[in-house]
């Protein structure tokens, strides 16, 4: 198999972001990611496999409509008070419901996609790629978790020369993050928490990997550009003491840099429609302290 007809599971292909590199670039999401952050804004991106949705505000009741209780074979939709209700132990993920659905109410999570589906709608804005030195930029959940179809995609997209960022959590065998690397513009890396005990509390997973290969890699890839960033959280990492000490840890070179991202809570709706619980409940940043954190960080 080429490296064009490698496949994946992406969730999401964001144009005419401004974010997560230079100049304007093509945000490709993959699905898959090790990590299980309390605050993660794409709670559908941790499953590496496709996953139904279900929006009830987009739902045009079975009163006018429906057609998904007709469709599900499996008793997962019902009507519950004269509205349609969702049972996850039931759901045998056909997307039936998805297929019927008039206005978008049920939906799937990922697709499989090939690297020449992909490239072909990233090239779609290649000449805002050329105007503002941006490109494609691949993210998540973690894109390297599916490291074979990462890499091809990186790879096919040199060879288009087309510009490319990876943002990624660090969390995996080094061996995927050195090949990214080979084909990389630029590396945005993650680094959350310098304790591994309050790492694993909100991640999941400790931090002794993720420090290891970020280490590496800055060692590794001297003249490569890399962009290591901190999403601020209230109740984790919040303290001036915490930012300091990562501060600290990075090595001050040319093609280093370090930023803070503040805690935001966009992706908290998509809780519920996975059928999920959102941790940070109530959470809010103090912006008079993300301030004092971002000089410390500069």
């Amino acid at each position: 198999m080429t490296d064009a007809q490698a496949q994946g599971v992406v969730f999401n292909i964001q144009k005419f972001s401004v974010h997560d590199g230079e100049g304007i670039r093509t945000l490709v999401f993959l699905k898959g990611c090790p990590l299980r952050c309390r605050w993660c804004s794409n709670p559908e991106s941790q499953n590496l496999h496709p996953e139904h949705a279900f929006n009830p505000s987009r739902c045009l009741t079975a009163q006018v409509c429906g057609r998904c209780l007709n469709a599900c074979t499996s008793g997962a939709l019902s009507l519950v008070d004269g509205l349609i209700a969702h049972d996850r132990s039931k759901c045998s993920e056909c997307f039936a419901c998805v297929r019927a659905c008039p206005s978008g109410a049920q939906s799937v999570y990922g697709e499989t996609m090939s690297v020449r589906q992909v490239l072909d709608k990233v090239e779609e804005d290649g000449v805002f790629y050329h105007r503002s030195g941006g490109g494609m930029t691949l993210s998540g959940g973690e894109a390297l978790m599916q490291h074979e179809f990462a890499n091809a995609l990186l790879r096919e997209a040199r060879k288009h020369h087309i510009n490319t960022t990876i943002e990624t959590c660090g969390c995996y065998p080094y061996e995927h993050l050195h090949e990214a690397c080979k084909h990389l513009n630029k590396l945005i890396f993650d680094i959350k928490s310098l304790d591994p005990v309050q790492h694993k509390k909100h991640t999941g997973v400790d931090n002794m990997l993720i420090l290891r290969n970020f280490a590496r890699v800055c060692e590794d890839f001297p003249q490569l550009p890399i962009l290591a960033r901190t999403p601020v959280i209230p109740g984790f990492n919040d303290t001036e003491d915490d930012i300091l000490a990562i501060r600290e840890s990075i090595p001050r070179r040319p093609n280093i840099q370090y930023e803070l991202l503040g805690y935001h809570r966009m992706g908290q709706p998509k809780y519920g429609y996975l059928g999920r619980q959102y941790e940070l409940e109530g959470a809010k940043l103090d912006e008079a302290k993300m301030e004092r954190l971002k000089k410390i960080a500069s």
